[in-house]
């Protein structure tokens, strides 16, 4: 059997793959990006699309599969979130250029880009209102560093931290992607996959603090990172790393990052993994953002400002003149409607800033980019133009001041583009007509070429005196002049001879050409190129320009960001009724008709009011509440409420409440609902532990906690006495502000024991064996749990409520008429009987002369005098 012979391209394909084995290659031929053997097998399974094959190798088929170049970028948005990296080879040359080192010549192809879940940066493969993330984690002996990056917007930013503080950080940012050195991969492996973000490990070298040093001043060129402020060697190492993945991904085109900015732990409210998901902050628990309380207040009409919303709300200031600058914003726009209402109008018109100019600074960008910036820039000097920064409080007087100085960049991109570029540079026609005279001219020779070669003809029969002389084209001689042999001698004498050069006789006409004419075909012909490439150049040219100024628009794009923001957040507050909150350095937190801002909204859509409540945890004596009262009546809706509303006014936010007053909180923690982990083996009680001891371990006298349920998942002894100590802990030695719910009534006992505990719980109303819930939260402790009448509400057969109450009934008496143990009692019930008892049928429902009354009257017959009859009457039945 003769041997596989390896062709040329196979071989260039096998070269190119081998520098990029954990990657997809994408390897360009024309207008398709193909994939061949285990690439192909893998994406065309990922992708849904047919697996061919072309030649042999080895003795076996090569698989292939391809997709359209024009189309790729869906393609690799499905592939980047079914956890593929895509390396991109691209055509490096013509093939005509390759032909010219010989006719079997390759051409010449190499990866431009590696395509990884961190690194996109294309429009299409990103959610405009979110960030996305690239993080790296470092460890430098007793020192740990988390360093991220969004390279479609530029965002740069580095923090020192406890090794602990990996997985609450992670939950926070939400990256795509995490960097961390191969050496300690395993160690964080589980954390990260908690996650689902994609982890990258790298070699020792990226993460070299003095490697990673000479890198960011390469990169900021700058000397020294003194510059920037004063980093460890564990921060200066997560830094590098990054720089070094960008340029090994970006094939060295490192995106426009901005100076690392240094962020400090205690400034912000520290919340961890389980209460981010328990109180739905960015996300439900369904998993998407419908129901979340972002989705919930997102009024944002930038993609800038949609992202800084997100960044607020997961990361709440503890600095309270930060929150009141904010607040004082808020303000401001709440106060002048008129104003507020005219900036929005404005902000739609404002493109995404941030990431056009990171397109550009990659070489990613097209004409709509340059008009992005251009459209921005036009819609900052509106704004501009309608706000006095002598009026406006700080935050928006410092925003103002960083929408101007651009008039010379917005005067060139305003003359230099047309009003709808289009996508691609290579389209053409983007370029606006009397911005480059020399490219106006092509346009006309490419645009209007039969009508300069008819003006050409017209000049030619006025100076020969010929008016039947024509200007005709073939492929052979291409552009010609032709006229009769009648006219031979004429042109052939002179003066006309010396410009016009004969070039063939034919029966009945003579042809000739002149120089200009000669001129002018080349011309012609050369337009359509010579056009496209005139505006190139000058797209290069203005892209320049705006990188230059890149420092100014990037304040700019923040500007713009923090003006939606504002004004969003005050038509939020507009809408919703709700208040400024007062925020104090204190423990102070009281909160006058406190709303959950979701539940709210979703009530409002069935048309159901919701129902406000007060909270005051204030300090002595009752910085605890102790909340009891039965499912469904609202306890766990009154406490995430009262977390978000802290949040919201450390966020800088009016909050949904009457009055507030928000001493600040150093950390949130909230133990709510159950799951479990079978990933791991943990239980849902065993998860309800591991998550309670993480805040008996951490809450300081700053803290918010917000515990439900604690002990639930366990027998009712073992379950009350870990609730028991639980709150005492958090009473005498975490010493923080808490509500706790729960069903173990003889923990009221503890408000009369621990000066700090006071009862509260959730009222309801008994009406003929069924409960009505007022989701009202007064002071004082339930005195059961009407656990059979919410069985009774979710639909349980009657028979089973009906024995429900029955055993209920026999413990309660038996705990009454002296403690007689639950065995004895059950063992006196018929429960265990050798033939199940028959089942008990539900209550008969009473008699209700009202109610025979009503269904003989036609509500449409009635009159309003008949109406007010039929009222007295069925007042009368229903005290029978």
């Amino acid at each position: 059997m003769a041997k596989d012979t390896v062709t040329p391209m196979m071989a260039q394909y096998l070269e190119i793959k081998s520098g990029y084995p954990d990657a997809l290659l994408f390897y360009r031929m024309g207008d398709f990006y193909e994939l061949f053997f285990d690439d192909a097998v893998a994406a065309a399974e990922a992708l849904d699309i047919a697996l061919t094959k072309r030649g042999k190798h080895l003795g076996e088929d090569i698989p292939m599969c391809g997709v359209p170049v024009h189309s790729a970028e869906n393609y690799l948005l499905t592939l980047i979130r079914k956890g593929f990296r895509v390396a991109v080879g691209e055509q490096m040359e013509s093939p005509e250029e390759a032909k010219k080192r010989g006719s079997k010549s390759v051409v010449a192809r190499d990866v431009v880009r590696l395509v990884t879940p961190g690194t996109l940066t294309e429009e299409s493969l990103l959610d405009a209102r979110r960030h996305n993330y690239l993080a790296a984690f470092a460890v430098v002996r007793d020192d740990a560093a988390l360093a991220w990056v969004d390279i479609s917007t530029g965002a740069f930013h580095v923090m020192p931290m406890a090794t602990v503080r990996l997985g609450p950080e992670l939950a926070r940012l939400a990256p795509s992607e995490l960097l961390i050195p191969d050496e300690i991969e395993r160690d964080y492996a589980e954390t990260v996959s908690d996650f689902g973000i994609s982890l990258t490990p790298l070699s020792r070298g990226s993460f070299d603090s003095t490697s990673a040093t000479d890198r960011l001043c390469a990169l900021f060129k700058i000397a020294s990172l003194d510059a920037f402020g004063t980093f460890t060697r564990a921060e200066i190492a997560a830094m590098g790393a990054i720089v070094d993945y960008l340029d090994i991904t970006q094939k060295g085109k490192l995106p426009l990052l901005r100076k690392p900015l240094r962020e400090a732990s205690d400034r912000t409210v520290q919340i961890d993994a389980a209460t981010r998901r328990n109180l739905e902050l960015t996300h439900a628990l369904s998993g998407g953002r419908a129901g979340s309380l972002l989705s919930a207040i997102d009024r944002t009409v930038t993609p800038g400002g949609a992202r800084l919303l997100e960044r607020r709300l997961s990361s709440p200031s503890r600095d309270i003149t930060t929150i009141n600058d904010r607040l004082a914003a808020v303000d401001a726009m709440v106060a002048d409607r008129p104003t507020a209402k005219s900036l929005r109008e404005a902000l739609r018109r404002v493109p995404d800033l941030d990431r056009a100019l990171s397109r550009l600074a990659i070489d990613r960008a097209g004409p709509r980019d340059l008009a992005a910036i251009r459209n921005g820039l036009t819609q900052a000097e509106a704004i501009t133009a309608q706000l006095s920064t002598a009026d406006l409080p700080p935050l928006m007087a410092q925003a103002t001041g960083a929408l101007t100085g651009h008039d010379d960049l917005l005067s060139l991109l305003d003359a230099a583009l047309v009003a709808e570029p289009p996508l691609l540079t290579r389209d053409g026609g983007f370029i606006a007509p009397g911005f480059d005279t020399e490219l106006d001219e092509s346009r006309q020779l490419r645009d209007e070429g039969r009508g300069v070669i008819a003006a050409m003809q017209t000049e030619y029969a006025d100076l020969t005196g010929i008016p039947s002389i024509k200007i005709k084209h073939n492929n052979v001689l291409g552009y010609f002049i032709e006229v009769t042999a009648t006219h031979a001698d004429k042109m052939l004498s002179e003066p006309l001879n010396e410009r016009f050069k004969h070039r063939q006789t034919t029966a009945n006409q003579l042809r000739f050409t002149t120089p200009e004419l000669s001129e002018m075909e080349t011309r012609i012909l050369n337009a359509g190129g010579r056009a496209l490439d005139i505006e190139k150049r000058l797209y290069d040219r203005l892209k320049s320009e705006i990188l230059a100024r890149s420092s100014d628009l990037t304040d700019t794009a923040r500007a713009l960001s923090e003006l939606d923001l504002a004004t969003a957040l005050a038509d939020l507050s507009i809408a919703e009724n709700w208040c400024r909150p007062k925020i104090t350095d204190d423990r102070a937190l009281r909160i006058t008709g406190g709303r959950h801002p979701v539940v709210e909204q979703s009530l409002r859509r069935d048309g159901t009011p919701f129902i406000a409540n007060d909270a005051d945890l204030s300090g002595d004596p009752s910085s605890i509440w102790l909340l009891t009262g039965p499912n469904m009546a609202g306890k766990s809706t009154f406490l995430r409420q009262t977390a978000l509303i802290t949040l919201l006014a450390q966020m800088g936010s009016h909050v949904p409440a009457e009055s507030a007053e928000i001493g600040t909180i150093s950390q949130l923690f909230s133990r709510v609902g159950a799951s479990d982990d079978l990933a791991r083996g943990r239980s849902t009680f065993m998860v309800e532990m591991v998550e309670t001891a993480a805040i008996l371990n951490q809450a300081d006298d700053r803290a918010l906690v917000i515990l439900d349920e604690i002990g639930r998942g366990t027998a009712t002894y073992d379950g009350l006495s870990i609730a028991w100590a639980t709150l005492e802990h958090l009473h005498e030695v975490n010493r923080s502000r808490a509500l706790f719910a729960t069903h173990y009534h003889e923990m009221t006992q503890l408000a009369g024991k621990l000066p700090c505990v006071e009862n509260a719980t959730v009222a309801v109303r008994e009406h003929d064996g069924d409960v009505i819930f007022l989701h009202e939260v007064i002071r004082g402790a339930a005195d059961r749990s009407y656990g059979v009448q919410v069985a009774r509400l979710a639909g349980l057969p009657d028979s089973v409520v009906a024995r429900a109450r029955e055993v209920l009934d026999a413990l309660e008496k038996g705990d009454r008429e002296g403690g007689q143990k639950p065995k004895a009692i059950i063992d006196d019930l018929p429960l265990f009987a050798a033939a199940p008892p028959a089942p008990v049928a539900a209550p008969a429902p009473a008699a209700s002369p009202a109610l025979d009354l009503l269904d003989q009257v036609n509500p449409d017959d009635l009159t309003p005098r008949d109406a007010l009859d039929m009222l007295y009457k069925l007042k009368a039945a229903s005290r029978q």
